[in-house]
């Protein structure tokens, strides 16, 4: 396996460890947009939050949530921003949340690519509507 996530978890590769519990690991990212910027990894190889098992997803963001708040008491951030890329602009093909400090006037600018708005309300309804069945289609299949 080539994932250089699955490579620390192995201690094939070097990391700087945040957290580390049964489900998870959390470590400094090594392009980091502020200092304190932490990825947490599930243990098991998924590559996406929709693969990661039902089951997991609440320890999972119990992690995220301790590492916030970790953020706020042990670096004085005034907050944090916390994002997940699912297969467009994953730079690594393993689960993984950024997990950032934040303080007011530190540069970081909202999101990262242009916003638009929706062309009318006819077409915000559509895209709603789509969404909507989406989810019901999804939950019977549960």
């Amino acid at each position: 396996m080539t994932c250089a996530f699955c490579r620390i978890l192995r201690g094939e590769a070097s990391a700087w460890m945040v957290l580390e519990d049964e489900i998870s690991v959390a470590f400094l990212d090594h392009r980091p947009l502020f200092p304190g910027h932490c990825l947490l990894i599930p243990r098991a190889h998924y590559e996406t939050l929709m693969d990661l098992p039902l089951e997991q997803v609440g320890p999972l963001f119990r992690n995220a949530r301790l590492l916030a708040q970790a953020m706020e008491v042990g670096l004085g951030a005034e907050g944090s921003f916390i994002a997940i890329n699912n297969r467009v602009s994953q730079s690594m093909p393993h689960l993984h949340i950024h997990i950032v400090p934040r303080r007011k006037g530190d540069g970081l600018r909202g999101f990262f690519w242009p916003r638009q708005r929706y062309a009318s309300e006819a077409e915000m309804a559509e895209v709603a509507r789509k969404l909507r069945e989406a989810v019901a289609r999804l939950r019977e299949s549960e």
